[in-house]
């Protein structure tokens, strides 16, 4: 166990369990909205790319209640393995299908029509995003609970693969760059695959979080050797 598990008060640690659970609420919920706006304005554009991310959307939901359904639990530490392992699944998911989509679209070279639904959704979730990552990697840190640490990285990258879609609209919309949103998939993909592999690896005890590059690892690893 961390420095940060064991110096915790009860009382603290229940006001953090909660707030990591009000925080995935809302993560979900706005998930399920953008998926559902993402997919149809995809759908309605042709827009392979838009489609991708709303399904993105639901793996993120995926993640995020597994990492609910942990901190439901009576002993949330006793499940961090198995949450560990599914969130670095959806990570994996999430890449293969980034990845996919990417090359068909390259290789196709598919044109998605203008879309002011799709710009407006994903603009959104590049603004609301990168709130919800960081609140919940806080209190995640302060807890010592890596499964939470790792869901606010998946909620980071899904930031970063908003703002590329965005992107990758935009132009299209602009200059005609019907390629620049599937090529700036495939970078996204990578660093998913990434962290997939450092959840994947992570253990129930000695997560919190090395295998996560948390910058103040070594300050936690000095204290418990004091």
């Amino acid at each position: 166990m961390t420095a940060h598990t064991v110096t915790l008060s009860d009382d603290r640690r229940h006001i953090l369990q909660q707030r990591i659970r009000w925080i995935v609420t809302a993560t979900i919920g706005y998930n399920i909205i953008e998926a559902i706006v993402a997919i149809t304005a995809g759908t309605i554009a042709s827009s392979g790319a838009l489609i991708a991310f709303g399904l993105d959307s639901t793996i993120e939901v995926l993640s995020a209640a597994a990492v609910a359904w942990q901190f439901t639990r009576r002993d949330p530490e006793r499940w961090e393995k198995p949450t560990l392992r599914a969130i670095a699944v959806a990570f994996f998911a999430l890449a293969a299908y980034v990845t996919a989509t990417s090359l068909i679209t390259l290789i196709g070279r598919v044109e998605a029509a203008h879309s002011q639904l799709g710009i407006l959704i994903t603009a959104l979730s590049v603004i609301i995003m990168p709130f919800l990552s960081l609140a919940e990697r806080r209190a995640g840190r302060e807890l010592g609970s890596a499964t939470a640490v790792a869901d606010s990285k998946q909620t980071l990258i899904c930031t970063y693969l908003s703002a590329a879609v965005l992107i990758g609209l935009v132009l299209n919309s602009l200059i005609g760059w019907w390629w620049a949103d599937a090529v700036a998939g495939l970078v996204i993909a990578g660093f998913a695959i990434r962290e997939g592999i450092e959840a994947w690896r992570g253990d129930a005890c000695a997560t919190s979080v090395g295998m996560l590059l948390e910058e103040d690892v070594d300050d936690d690893h000095d204290h418990d050797h004091d």
